[in-house]
């Protein structure tokens, strides 16, 4: 109350319209735009022991590898020395290699190990 016994009435400010902020749209400084920062998981097909040199420097820069063999599979020598040359690679780069599925074998480098153990869903 003021002193003549009036109430003095607080004006409300016009409201004022909610900002969303899109962090979608939003780029911070260290990531790059438009570029895959950081090693990825290849997906390669071998039909032959030659093969095998095309995905060493995939490697050798630290992506994993994820290889069907299903071409070779009936070629034991062919497939042992594929195995051979992937077990000497991942030893080089500190990685991995395992059968993953039916002709399927995966390679990884820079520390990163395969678990053996496959996670299953219930019945």
């Amino acid at each position: 109350m003021t002193a003549m016994g009036k109430r003095k009435h607080l004006h409300k400010s016009p409201a004022k319209e909610e900002q969303y902020i899109d962090l979608g749209d939003m780029a911070f400084e260290d990531e790059k735009l438009g570029a895959h920062s950081g090693h990825m998981i290849k997906v390669a097909e071998i039909y032959r022991f030659e093969d095998i040199k095309n995905l060493t420097k995939y490697l050798y820069e630290g992506h994993t590898i994820l290889i069907d063999y299903t071409s070779i599979s009936n070629d034991d020598m062919t497939l042992r020395r594929v195995i051979s040359e992937l077990n000497s690679i991942a030893e080089d780069t500190g990685g991995d290699v395992a059968g993953v599925g039916k002709n399927l074998l995966m390679a990884t480098s820079a520390g990163m190990k395969i678990d053996r153990n496959k996670i299953r869903g219930s019945y």
